[in-house]
């Protein structure tokens, strides 16, 4: 499958170089930055949450999990943890579990953990479970410059 065209296309628009790294097939960001060869601390993994005034992408490392209530507390909200069945039409070009971190790109609010802000290097599940996406972190934050930054772990 490769890079997802809407964060493809989302890339070019913002000028954002990347480089595509394959892998093994895995089933985790966890295990996906493993398979990589990459620091799981510097791959961001997506967490999509929902309430009553709709989705939010949290954006953690792989070696984190999103506290749910430090999200709501930071956001004033009460969301839960997104159903699956609602994420394949959200994320139509990706595979389930490999939704790149870029809320943005499928018009969706973001949260960025803080422990992602100081990465020189962050990767991206690319839409499927064999390849990431490597981009400097200075473009990722440029590209998340809008979204929240909380420590969310």
């Amino acid at each position: 499958m490769a890079i997802a065209q809407t964060l493809q296309k989302y890339l070019a628009e913002n000028g954002v170089a990347y480089e595509t790294v394959h892998h093994a097939h895995t089933t985790s960001s966890l295990s996906s930055a493993q398979a990589a060869h990459v620091l799981a601390m510097n791959l961001a993994k997506s967490v999509i949450l929902e309430d009553d005034n709709g989705y939010l992408m949290a954006v953690i490392p792989a070696t984190e999990h999103v506290k749910i209530r430090k999200v709501n507390h930071v956001l004033n909200r009460h969301l839960g943890i997104a159903k699956e069945a609602e994420l394949e039409s959200l994320f139509a070009d990706c595979e389930l579990g490999a939704i790149p971190a870029v809320g943005k790109a499928y018009s969706m609010e973001a949260v960025i953990d803080k422990k992602l802000d100081d990465c020189s290097d962050i990767y991206l599940e690319a839409g499927d479970h064999e390849e990431l996406v490597h981009i400097k972190g200075r473009a990722y934050r440029r590209l998340m410059k809008n979204s929240q930054h909380a420590a969310i772990c």
